[in-house]
């Protein structure tokens, strides 16, 4: 049985949570819910600390930054496969509502919307030192877990797991960087480099504001 915990903080984040899976040339996203990273108390103990939560529970509470929520929850199992530290959580309360007039700009720090408008959106890369100082409170960021499939002949071979980041807001926001092009490992020593033309093909129906 699951051991809960038991938690109580405010919201300093809360992006999409979405892990992707790669396969040499190919991707593809696995739509979980949505991750948020909390500055307070679990099981008594005062920490920064993340938890995974589904679409109706955040369709139903409308979380933002700032908010103070709290409820139990249970450490994910695999690190790799989750970007939370904990998920399956019960019991959740909104506490406070934040007054705060949190940013209308970059980084955007409103109510994230649903799921489906991130994968209509669809992203680009991230460098992952932007997303750390600028952009992990932003609701159009995301930092996801990735799965390699080294062999793509043999999904149920050797497989590797890493994080990435990546930026579904505007073309025209004034803090991106997209970092150096991903490589991905695969079958006999190739090697896949995700070319910037695929982020250009993943935004190509948003205009520049969008």
């Amino acid at each position: 049985m699951d051991t809960k915990s038991t938690f109580k903080g405010t919201i300093i984040s809360i992006q999409p949570r979405i892990r992707l899976t790669r396969s040499f040339d190919e991707a593809s996203h696995t739509y979980l819910g949505y991750a948020i990273t909390l500055e307070g108390e679990i099981d008594t103990q005062h920490t920064t600390f993340s938890i995974g939560i589904g679409k109706a529970a955040h369709a139903k509470h409308q979380f933002k930054v700032n908010d103070v929520i709290s409820g139990e929850c249970v450490p994910v199992p695999d690190p790799d496969t989750e970007p939370t530290e904990y998920y399956k959580v019960s019991k959740l309360k909104l506490i406070t509502r934040s007054a705060t007039i949190t940013n209308t700009s970059s980084p955007w720090e409103l109510v994230p919307p649903e799921l489906e408008v991130y994968r209509e959106r669809g992203h680009r890369r991230l460098a992952a030192r932007t997303y750390e100082v600028f952009c992990s409170s932003c609701m159009w960021g995301a930092r996801m877990p990735v799965e390699i499939i080294v062999d793509n002949w043999n999904p149920r071979g050797r497989k590797k797991y890493r994080f990435e980041t990546f930026c579904y807001g505007p073309l025209n926001c004034k803090l991106y960087k997209a970092g150096p092009n991903r490589k991905v490992e695969g079958r006999n020593g190739m090697v896949y480099v995700e070319e910037d033309w695929v982020d250009a093909m993943n935004v190509e129906h948003r205009g520049e504001d969008e």
